[in-house]
């Protein structure tokens, strides 16, 4: 059975950091592309951040300078190390790693950013 859990997440002030983690298991993660995704109520889900089987990565605007995306293969484990966190940087993020056709996703870890 394919899981993908997400932790991390929590309450953090503007300015602050959060690092996220999602540990996959039941699928062979060295080869698969791995994403983070988040989604605010109401909204579609907001591609954030993609990392490659062969390392490479790919950030959205809103978060170039500010998020890294990092993988461990050995742990089958991507990170998401959040620096400068900003007010509209609050939603849940969710893991997803995806090969061909098959996809999976995580249950998500809810970031919230307020004074």
């Amino acid at each position: 059975q394919v899981q993908l859990v997400e932790s991390g997440g929590g309450l953090v002030q503007p300015g602050g950091s959060l690092r996220l983690s999602c540990a996959a298991s039941g699928i062979a993660f060295t080869y698969y592309d791995m994403r983070w995704y988040r989604q605010t109520p109401g909204q579609e889900r907001e591609l954030v951040a993609e990392i490659t089987s062969g390392g490479s990565t790919d950030y959205a605007d809103s978060v170039k300078g500010r998020f890294t995306i990092s993988r461990g293969n050995a742990k089958k484990t991507v990170w998401l190390q959040m620096n400068s966190l900003k007010p509209e940087d609050t939603a849940v993020y969710y893991c997803h790693a995806y090969r061909y056709a098959a996809n999976y996703w995580g249950q998500g870890t809810q970031v919230t950013v307020s004074s």
